[in-house]
């Protein structure tokens, strides 16, 4: 897997999608399957930025692989040392009460779980490692 490994800062996004896109340039992927991981990127590092450290600020790695074996697929992983956390834990927000009626957080974690074929969570050697996987 290719590897990248930056400050967990919001300001690091577009490395980190940068990343992730050069990876996704090496096959045939079309526009709306790319918009789609993009938006799930975003959301996994924007909550390692908010959340893993806070208040302190510590390493983000991202590590991408495709996979042309069959159905092209993607496999991204999040890796953090920061305090552990399964996002998949969460029960997902009710989306059929009014925006105003929900409880607050949770909304970017049921995306990512309904963009993404595959998320996994798991806490191994003091790291978070959150899995993404799309096919392609």
């Amino acid at each position: 897997m290719k590897t990248i490994t930056v400050p967990a800062l919001t300001e690091q996004l577009d490395t980190v999608l940068e990343f992730v896109q050069g990876e996704l340039d090496q096959i045939n992927c079309s526009p709306k399957i790319c918009n789609q991981i993009a938006i799930a990127v975003e959301e996994i590092f924007v909550n390692i930025a908010h959340y893993a450290y806070r208040p302190d600020v510590g390493d983000a790695t991202i590590r991408c692989q495709v996979s042309t074996q069959g159905q092209p697929q993607i496999t991204i992983e999040f890796l953090d040392s920061g305090k552990p956390y399964d996002p998949l834990k969460n029960d997902e927000p009710d989306t059929t009460l009014p925006a105003e009626e929900r409880r607050i957080g949770g909304l970017g974690i049921f995306m990512v779980k309904r963009l993404m074929d595959t998320v996994q969570y798991e806490y191994r050697d003091g790291k978070n490692i959150l899995t993404l996987q799309k096919l392609v």
